[in-house]
């Protein structure tokens, strides 16, 4: 009867030691996981603020164009 009893409590050292190795390397896929996630947000503001000033930059030459364009009517009419 002890050996079933041990043998029970070698089963739960064994699991419990692979359930806190399995606790560690989801962490260290978790601690992964949000850095990654923390890189890409900081991508992504950086893309949009690039984005906005190309929207700017393209506004200015468009009005530009056509102010030009406008004067260069008016003249050749």
């Amino acid at each position: 009867m002890t050996k079933k009893n041990n043998q029970h409590s070698n089963v739960q050292d064994h699991n419990g030691i692979r359930i806190s190795y399995h606790e560690k390397v989801c962490a260290e896929r978790m601690k992964t996981l949000f850095k990654a996630i923390d890189e890409m947000s900081k991508d992504i503001k950086s893309l949009k603020s690039d984005m906005n000033k190309g929207k700017g930059a393209a506004a200015i030459l468009l009005l530009i164009g056509g102010i030009l364009g406008s004067i260069i009517h008016y003249f050749t009419k």
